[in-house]
């Protein structure tokens, strides 16, 4: 049977021989790195951009690099790299501050472009900071949150009608890595006159999301996960053109000023999407971000896609050969999963953390998941297969009932 699986992970990785960038990045040998969905691996080149950012233009050049080194222009510059890669035409993306931040500004200002309508519709099963910040931007606006899977949310907004503001949910579950259907769920709402945000984090990088195709209204995202912009990379924030002009967005910074260094005492934001600014970028971060991006050049989104596929859809292949009784969260339909794959076990952390021992990176999610995210530039199938033997082997020789993989840390 792994003769076979072997054979068949060798067939694949020649077919996608195209898409194999594992040279782009730097990874320690012998690892399977399947946690890009919770932080990206480093790209090459990063490090020696960073170097540069903080030896030259920082340590020599000083304030002098906010007009030498294009550091003012960085959030729409970056913005536009990002939009690109989930289907926004230039001048729609900033990149700037955190996804929490970015989505409270997309509640409330899709209130203040809905004003009369109460109900916010989100998904209960989202990330946390999705909920909560939802549930504060709301009682700041004024709005009623009501908490409709996104299965269930077309015919909830058809109930809703003419009283819904904004529909927020996330492209994909973060715990299964299912994927909901943005197009249906967008239309839905514009049929009620209703606004639609997107969380994108656990979509940017690997799915082709068409946020201009499907005529979406706001979304946000982070920069560390499929994007590789590192630890606390900034997150950014998508607003369509035909909205720009009524984003009137609740965090009034100078950076989102029309003219910020006129220094008035009056806020009056800056056109089109510079208005999603807020205060001074962290360079840092952002400049490692634009850097990172560099491994997307010369890709189309929908052949990274068409790499996760093959890669989720082999692993779940090597399941159903190597552990037909393990219990899989994720969706088998390709057109309904992410590019992760959870399975559920009792002991799921500890399952986790006996993987990492083996070397096959991967993470938990309470209550019974095991998260295994599949960035596909950088992930070969013959990976894949060693990550379903490493877990046949966790599970076979019960590893997950050791001591030392059953001691909880702080970040799970």
């Amino acid at each position: 049977m792994s003769i076979a699986l072997t054979a068949r992970a060798g067939g694949l990785d020649r077919l996608h021989a195209a898409t194999d960038l594992r040279g782009r990045f730097r990874l320690p040998a012998g690892v399977v790195y399947l946690d890009g969905n919770s932080l990206g691996a480093l790209p090459a080149g990063v490090a020696e951009v960073v170097a540069d950012v903080v030896h030259r233009q920082w340590g020599n050049r000083l304030i002098a690099s906010w007009n030498e080194a294009g550091w003012w222009d960085a959030p729409t510059r970056v913005g536009d790299r990002i939009g690109r890669l989930v289907g926004a035409a230039p001048g729609q993306v900033v990149c700037t501050d955190s996804t929490s931040v970015n989505l409270y500004k997309a509640v409330v200002a899709a209130a203040r472009m809905r004003p009369g309508r109460r109900v916010v519709l989100t998904d209960p099963d989202s990330f946390p900071t999705d909920l909560y910040v939802t549930d504060a931007a709301a009682r700041d606006a004024g709005l009623v949150v009501e908490q409709v899977s996104p299965a269930a949310a077309a015919a909830r907004i058809a109930d809703i009608g003419d009283d819904l503001v904004l529909a927020s949910y996330s492209s994909v579950d973060y715990r299964t890595g299912e994927l909901w259907d943005l197009a249906a769920v967008t239309g839905a709402a514009h049929a009620v006159g209703g606004l639609v945000c997107w969380d994108l984090c656990h979509s940017a990088g690997v799915l082709d999301v068409g946020l201009d195709a499907h005529d979406a209204d706001l979304a946000v995202g982070c920069g560390y996960k499929y994007l590789n912009g590192g630890p606390g990379a900034p997150a950014f924030l998508y607003v369509a053109a035909r909205h720009q002009d009524d984003f009137d967005q609740p965090l009034a910074g100078w950076n989102g000023h029309a003219t910020p260094f006129a220094m008035a005492p009056a806020y009056v934001p800056a056109p089109g999407i510079t208005r999603g600014r807020v205060g001074t970028p962290p360079l840092l971060g952002m400049l490692a971000l634009e850097a990172a991006l560099a491994v997307y050049d010369g890709l189309e989104v929908t052949a990274v896609r068409e790499r996760s596929l093959s890669l989720t859809g082999f692993f779940l292949q090597c399941l159903g050969e190597l552990l037909p009784e393990l219990a899989v969260a994720t969706p088998r339909d390709a057109e309904r999963r992410g590019s992760q794959v959870s399975v559920r076990h009792p002991d799921a952390y500890a399952v986790v953390q006996a993987l990492i021992a083996r070397g096959v990176v991967g993470d938990f999610r309470e209550p019974d998941i095991v998260r295994l995210g599949f960035a596909p530039l950088y992930l070969s199938h013959g990976d894949v297969l060693r990550a379903a033997q490493h877990l046949q082997g966790v599970i076979g020789d019960r590893d997950f009932e050791r001591e030392e993989f059953r001691t909880r840390a702080t970040v799970t």
